[in-house]
């Protein structure tokens, strides 16, 4: 058989216009729910990239979908933040498990 022709491609998700770096943000679904985050940057899967500050209000560095926030009229000026290349969406991912060793079942 013939592969299976896709007729859509993903493209990267369009970020809202109110919502620019240093923007804060009402997040609406979570364990941080109802509280004011500061939006950084996008990440290439399309979720947000936010933070409380940690030690102001206790969210940490977080990934957000853009669909559970709600954008304020309150920015804050990010320009000396670092928003290293270090948070991309590999750095949320789960460390993989290690294999179960077969020794278990020589027995």
């Amino acid at each position: 058989k013939p592969p299976v022709r896709r007729r859509f491609t993903r493209s990267a998700t369009r970020l809202r216009a109110s919502i620019t770096p240093g923007t804060v943000l009402v997040l609406l679904a979570g364990r941080f729910r109802g509280k004011r985050v500061v939006f950084l940057k996008q990440l290439a899967s399309g979720l947000l990239l936010v933070t409380g500050p940690f030690k102001i209000n206790g969210v940490p560095v977080r990934r957000v979908n853009q669909a559970y926030v709600i954008a304020t009229s309150t920015k804050v000026d990010i320009s000396k933040v670092d928003v290293a290349d270090k948070f991309d969406d590999a750095y949320f991912k789960a460390p993989k498990k290690a294999a179960k060793s077969a020794k278990f079942f020589e027995k």
